[in-house]
């Protein structure tokens, strides 16, 4: 269906030649494509069918995280937040059909200035009022950040607004409202958007700080099958949940295109290095691949790719099982952005730095996305904050995550072991999970805890689906050195013996290195020019080149000698 989306002239444009506000209107353009060329259906947002998980992980995706940007709010989080109406509010039909033709660009507008994560406890109000609610910002720091609001790129756009309902003076918790806050042109009366700063080196977008000025708006603008509905929630905090039900797919999907770019990497590096060569004592050059140095990022890079698309769709097909508990559906949707974004972290700028100073230009791509994934780090649920609830709430056994029996690997040794020793360490403290015992020793644990569990699912899931072991071990090699300690201290691998385990994976994986490459399945989505001399000379021609016909000054040049 999308095959021709590499090929297709708004993703052959160079954008390293294009100015700021340009590649903005770009990455717009794009995204209207991708919805045309996907034609989703509203029913295929709200269940997260097939169809709506091959747009979401499109490796096309990789190459614009503007792109993608517009499209995980757009799509996952506005289409499907009103999509679950549908049935009992026909009236919102016609606003989802312009959204899913990408003739208006919805906008989630959840967090705000001054509260960041803690967005329960917003600031933005909706009054009732006879005909209807008043939107209104009370105060700078309620101002929403930092969803792109502004009307620059000739586009209306429609944001979901998280406010407080207030009633006859009455606080009855937060709700999503509808609010059109843009046409082609200039904003709506009331609504401001104050345009935020470049974030250097990644894909521009008109990143915004929005604010609103006694807005009034339809009862029909307040998301719920029932706009009548204005009780106060028996549970605030539960209701608020519901609220944001879209909020642990969207920490699922904007995952995808990391994966993707971990395997551009991979490629980018690898392909590089293959033809990259220095001049020994000897008549031949010798190509940089053969040296350890370079092999080990490269291999790193090429067996997470592999592991981790071979991992993501099995979670997203268990993640839509109905009688999944949606904590535990929430948990594993938060152990699979913890494990890829750190993967990405820890592969994307070991291969570029082995790329040399080719590896710090944009239009070799691994810096511009070494820069982009910081944002994936923070959207949908920042990964630290993620971590310290799940880990939390695992060890105060609320609900159990399905992890790979123990004795299946020691990936999953070490992850079980590692959640069996802080529960054990909680039980030992006085006063609990409230104490400062629990702040200092165990919440520092939360990230590697849940990364471990990613690990062991990623392995097993590699094992079952039978994927080459000398990419099996690479992967478990580079897991091991993240807790080298536990290892040594429970598997018996001394530091020696982990670096021998690490000689034995590379050289296994070394005569297949070509095939492994290939098997990324990135090679359409990869334009550096780097990969190949052909390629550079290609690019080089398409390079600006500035030449003139001044003749210096002899008595300059004297003076400076």
């Amino acid at each position: 269906m999308a095959n021709h989306l590499p090929h297709h002239p708004l993703f052959t444009t160079r954008v390293e030649f294009l100015p700021t506000d340009e590649r903005v209107s770009l990455s717009y353009q794009r995204a209207r494509l991708l919805m045309h060329t996907y034609n989703l259906s509203a029913s295929d947002v709200q269940v997260c069918s097939p169809k709506y998980w091959a747009m979401m992980t499109d490796p096309i995706m990789s190459l614009d995280t503007a792109m993608f940007t517009i499209l995980a709010a757009h799509v996952g989080l506005t289409i499907g937040t009103l999509s679950r109406h549908l049935h009992k509010r026909p009236d919102l039909r016609p606003l989802v059909n312009r959204l899913l033709r990408f003739d208006t660009v919805g906008i989630y507008l959840l967090t705000e200035r001054g509260h960041g994560l803690d967005a329960f406890n917003i600031e933005t109000t909706a009054t009732k009022t006879p005909e209807g609610f008043i939107i209104n910002t009370p105060r700078e720091e309620a101002c929403k950040f930092m969803p792109a609001s502004t009307p620059s790129f000739g586009i209306p756009k429609v944001a979901l607004v998280m406010a407080r309902l207030i009633i006859d003076g009455e606080d009855r918790g937060p709700r999503f409202f509808i609010v059109p806050v843009c046409n082609e042109h200039e904003m709506f009366e009331g609504v401001e958007s104050i345009r935020l700063g470049a974030r250097p080196g990644t894909c521009p977008l008109d990143f915004s700080i929005t604010r609103f000025n006694h807005v009034h708006v339809p009862f029909s603008a307040l998301v719920s099958s029932n706009i009548y509905d204005h009780s106060l929630p028996a549970s605030p905090l539960e209701k608020w949940w519901d609220e944001v039900w879209r909020i642990p797919l969207g920490t699922l999907a904007v995952t995808a295109p990391w994966i993707s770019s971990i395997k551009a990497a991979a490629f980018i590096a690898g392909r590089y290095s293959m033809h990259r060569s220095l001049v020994g004592k000897g008549a031949n050059p010798i190509p940089i691949i053969t040296f350890r140095t370079q092999q080990w990022p490269i291999a790193h890079a090429t067996a997470v790719g592999l592991v981790m698309s071979n991992w993501f769709p099995i979670v997203t097909k268990h993640s839509a099982e109905k009688t999944l508990d949606h904590r535990v559906r929430h948990g594993i949707a938060v152990i699979v952005k913890t494990t890829v974004c750190r993967h990405f972290q820890r592969c994307v700028p070991e291969v570029a730095e082995r790329c040399g100073a080719q590896g710090t230009f944009e239009h070799n791509y691994l810096a511009r996305i070494e820069n982009d994934g910081k944002g994936v780090i923070i959207a949908e649920g920042d990964v630290l904050t993620l971590c310290i609830r799940l880990f939390s709430e695992l060890l105060l056994q609320r609900y159990k995550m399905p992890l790979p029996d123990p004795s299946e690997s020691l990936l999953a040794r070490h992850a079980a072991s590692i959640l069996e020793e802080n529960i054990s360490l909680l039980s030992s403290l006085h006063g609990g999970h409230r104490s400062e015992s629990f702040n200092s020793l165990i919440l520092p644990q939360a990230e590697l805890a849940v990364e471990a569990m990613g690990h062991a699912l990623a392995y097993s899931a590699g094992l079952k689906s039978g994927l080459p072991k000398p990419i099996l071990d690479v992967y478990e090699c580079a897991v091991i050195r993240r807790d080298p300690a536990w290892y040594s201290e429970n598997a018996g691998l001394t530091r020696i013996l982990q670096r021998i385990r690490e000689d034995e994976a590379i050289t296994s994986t070394l005569p297949h290195l070509d095939t492994y490459l290939n098997d990324l399945a990135i090679e359409e989505y990869v334009s550096a020019p780097i990969v190949s001399d052909e390629a550079w000379k290609e690019y080089h021609d398409a390079m600006p080149v500035f030449t003139g016909n001044a003749i210096p000054i002899n008595d300059q040049v004297q003076a400076m000698l």
